[in-house]
């Protein structure tokens, strides 16, 4: 049986202790780390799958390697809703929550990550050992964010889940002992693999907190011994960049979920004296490929993935990737093995005979000044056939005169939105992301309005 372990590539200086997390001020070492996942594991019921809510990134890491080494699948769905977490429960017998609110979840069978948990290990006794983990065992069940539709289930086997952490940390060239903040939670593809993965496969410290407010964010970071790093998303950086504070240097800035305009990649390197790198990929792939924004517009595919072309579309396979995926993204190979995205397959839009995408679009509508947010929506087809594009947009110093007039100089007259909508926010999720079933409400609910 192949075997993987569950830590790699933690080591100390003469004298030192190896660390794992930074956690309230403190650091906390492997040992306690290990000692942890055995109490937790000590206490899980015997159960196949488990629904680890926990909010505390060390918690949450400490109970799905607890669940790993338990032989228990953790279920990692894009939100918590009653109507989800019953389909969950129907679909998965016997499913119990792990959980560090207050509160229990309802619907299931609730343990609470216990408080003495992270008491100090007994000195005395040995730290338990690195648990090794089959290669083939299923370690989670990821779920789709559910921006094009219905969440689907996504299976990943250990081998999977270290091959892309192990594939990133490659790419990325991390020091062990860098410290890694998230603004994303560890339940998500992109955090599970950026803030959780890394640190288990890499040496690296995992930070427990999930700062939301720009200046928590500012200070935890500069809170951190460094080499730091931060892994955020399009949404949180465009929010930090629009403080005037003085930035803490970090080492690297790390960004995914959605495309990123040049002129935010480029800000957000001189705010923070760091390269920035943008990672792109999907649930049921993982992580695809990188690039660094203000060096080139091309993607380069992570370690031993290749992507193939078919009249379906694009697909990727090799390294981590188990079989072929056929990829969302409407993407151009280019010579060298580097490839360019042009939005979502299910983004493009034809009208009047002209061809663009919902991603170009927004695009657009972000690089106009005086824009926190915005998003264009193709609606369904009214009584007529006809189909007519509508924007929702945060820009609180701007009136829809103006960025109408704004945008007929960035995109064709055909692509105007009627209406354009000013609002307050928009209802991303904790990943930056607008579920397709958010967009719905908002049009219902400008429908029932008007």
């Amino acid at each position: 049986m192949n075997l993987l372990p569950l830590l790699r590539d933690f080591s100390a200086g003469a004298g030192a202790v190896p660390v794992f997390a930074y956690r309230g001020g403190v650091f906390i070492s492997v040992d306690q780390f290990l000692s942890d996942v055995a109490r937790v594991g000590a206490m899980l019921p015997d159960r196949p799958h488990l629904l680890n809510l926990c909010t505390d990134r060390y918690h949450f890491t400490v109970g799905f390697a607890a669940a790993l080494s338990r032989g228990q699948i953790s279920l990692l769905p894009p939100n918590h809703t009653p109507d989800l977490i019953g389909q969950l429960q129907h679909r998965y017998p016997g499913l119990y929550c792990l959980t560090d609110a207050a509160a229990a979840l309802p619907a299931l069978e609730t343990v609470f990550y216990p408080a003495s948990a992270s008491a100090p290990a007994d000195s005395r006794l040995p730290a338990p050992p690195i648990p090794l983990i089959p290669a083939a065992q299923t370690a989670a069940i990821l779920f789709t964010s559910g921006s094009t539709g219905e969440p689907a289930a996504t299976p990943k086997s250990w081998r999977a889940l270290v091959g892309t952490g192990r594939a990133e940390l490659e790419r990325l060239q991390l020091r062990p002992g860098t410290v890694i903040l998230g603004t994303v939670p560890a339940q998500h593809m992109y955090g599970l693999e950026s803030t959780v993965l890394m640190a288990l496969q890499g040496g690296l410290v995992l930070h427990a907190g999930r700062p939301f407010y720009t200046a928590d964010i500012l200070a935890e970071l500069e809170a951190l011994p460094r080499p730091r790093m931060l892994v955020t998303t399009p949404v949180h950086l465009r929010a930090l960049l629009a403080e005037t504070a003085d930035f803490p240097l970090i080492d690297l800035l790390l960004c995914a979920t959605a495309p990123l305009p040049l002129g935010m990649a480029v800000r957000a390197e001189e705010r923070f004296a760091a390269p920035l790198i943008e990672i792109y990929g999907c649930t049921e792939a993982g992580q695809v490929a990188s690039r660094r924004s203000v060096e080139s517009s091309e993607w380069q595919p992570l370690r031993g993935l290749t992507l193939s072309q078919t009249e379906l579309g694009t697909w990727v396979s090799g390294g981590h990737v188990n079989g072929k995926v056929l990829l969302g993204d409407v993407i151009e190979l280019v010579d060298g093995g580097t490839f360019l995205l042009h939005g979502r397959t299910a983004d493009l839009v034809n009208i009047a005979g002209k061809r663009t995408s919902l991603a170009h679009l927004n695009h657009q509508l972000g690089s106009i000044e005086g824009v926190h947010d915005g998003v264009f929506v193709m609606p369904d087809e009214d009584e007529e056939g006809v189909t007519r594009l509508m924007a929702f947009v945060v820009a609180p110093s701007l009136t829809a005169a103006m960025l109408t007039r704004a945008l007929r100089l960035r995109i064709d007259a055909a692509f105007m939105p009627r209406p354009l909508c000013l609002v307050t926010s928009l209802p991303r999720n904790a990943t930056g992301k607008l579920p397709r079933q958010a967009i719905e409400r908002m049009l219902t609910e400008f429908a029932a309005a008007g």
